[in-house]
């Protein structure tokens, strides 16, 4: 399956933006569903002990994201070019709400250009990914052009795209409109914060 599209982050700086899509507590916190989102060491999800990775996630508080937090800390726990990160995934999919056990791989990251692949299971579905994104400066703001293709076996791939779309391009909408709300957040913000990101960047 098939999915793409653009959205416009609204009084946004690439760099901005770039430096709100590396950050994986901004992502986390931004993704419908999203338990955790840490690295590991291995690019296969059986190699990855979720249980215990879910387990320290609820016992941490997420630290802070922009603007709150100082873009300095933020560019040093940013996504690593060949690194591998594992996330817990829960959505309703139609009548079932799968758990999906996932680990993305940053394959190249390189502003304003990135792209990621990975792989996920739960009991009866499981997907294979590739993804990226270009952010292009306009009047205005930043359009974030992203891209998906999806693989996807099991339960959830008898259920088709009738079912499977409406839910991509929900789970899509509330991660953009996440991810402006923090965006406007760092524009309202008078501490000099977007000066310190150009100047970082």
């Amino acid at each position: 399956m098939e999915f793409n599209g653009t959205f416009t982050l609204e009084g946004a700086t690439t760099e901005e933006v770039w430096l709100a899509f590396s950050d994986p507590v901004m992502i986390k916190n931004a993704l419908p569903g999203c338990q955790f989102l840490v690295e590991v060491d291995s690019e296969d999800p059986s190699d990855v002990d979720f249980e215990a990775l879910e387990a320290e996630a609820a016992e941490r508080e997420d630290p802070p994201t922009l603007p709150e937090a100082d873009p300095e800390t933020v560019a040093e726990r940013s996504f690593e070019e060949g690194s591998h990160y594992a996330a817990l995934l829960q959505l309703s999919v139609g009548s079932v709400k799968p758990r999906f056990e996932t680990v993305i791989t940053i394959d190249r990251r390189e502003m304003p250009e990135m792209d990621a692949s990975g792989q996920g299971q739960s009991s009866n579905s499981s997907f294979d990914m590739t993804s990226g994104m270009t952010l292009h400066e306009v009047d205005g703001g930043v359009d974030v052009e992203w891209w998906a293709n999806t693989d996807v076996f099991g339960r959830i791939a008898n259920m088709g795209q009738r079912i499977i779309n409406p839910v991509a391009n929900r789970v899509v909408k509330r991660f953009f409109k996440q991810v402006q709300s923090k965006i406007s957040d760092v524009n309202e913000d008078d501490t000099g914060v977007r000066d310190r990101i150009r100047e970082l960047l």
